[in-house]
């Protein structure tokens, strides 16, 4: 199993670049990971709507870039299905029993996705109706999938 975890923009809290790494070193005993960055868009002041839409689809099409036609792609989005650790780590498992070797985890600009992004998506996945800082949804996100693989070998992890 591949995982991919494609974000748009750079990651520079050290904080926070810390913890991923730390989790991403305990993915590594279950899945191949790989963490790769696109670049983001600048955003003017008080942009239009067609300058978002414009950035949006910018952002996508390198998002889009590293995605392959096989994989399978869960993309992180507010207004996507919530799922509970135990789900999301059966979803995950189900992936892997169905035979998708790479799952492709996509996070995306502050501005969200363009709708070429949102309709590759094979889920698009939510993981509160809060709003998370993108840099902050990276580290949430390695932990949840850590804890799928934790879940899925039956061992533990937190009481």
């Amino acid at each position: 199993m591949k995982i991919k975890i494609i974000t748009v923009g750079k990651l520079k809290e050290k904080y926070l670049v810390d913890g991923i790494k730390e989790y991403t070193k305990r993915i590594s005993g279950y899945a191949d990971i790989e963490m790769i960055e696109v670049a983001d868009e600048r955003i003017p002041d008080k942009a239009s709507l067609a300058e978002e839409t414009m950035i949006k689809a910018k952002e996508g099409r390198k998002i889009l870039d590293k995605v392959k036609q096989d994989d399978y792609m869960i993309l992180l989005d507010v207004n996507g299905k919530e799922m509970d650790s135990v789900v999301f780590s059966k979803h995950i498992e189900n992936c892997m029993i169905n035979g998708k070797s790479t799952i492709d985890f996509v996070i995306g600009g502050s501005l969200g996705h363009g709708e070429e992004v949102l309709s590759r998506a094979n889920v698009r996945l939510s993981f509160s109706p809060m709003t998370f800082p993108h840099q902050l949804m990276r580290l949430i996100l390695v932990e949840q999938i850590y804890r799928a693989f934790k879940i899925m070998k039956n061992e533990t992890y937190h009481k």
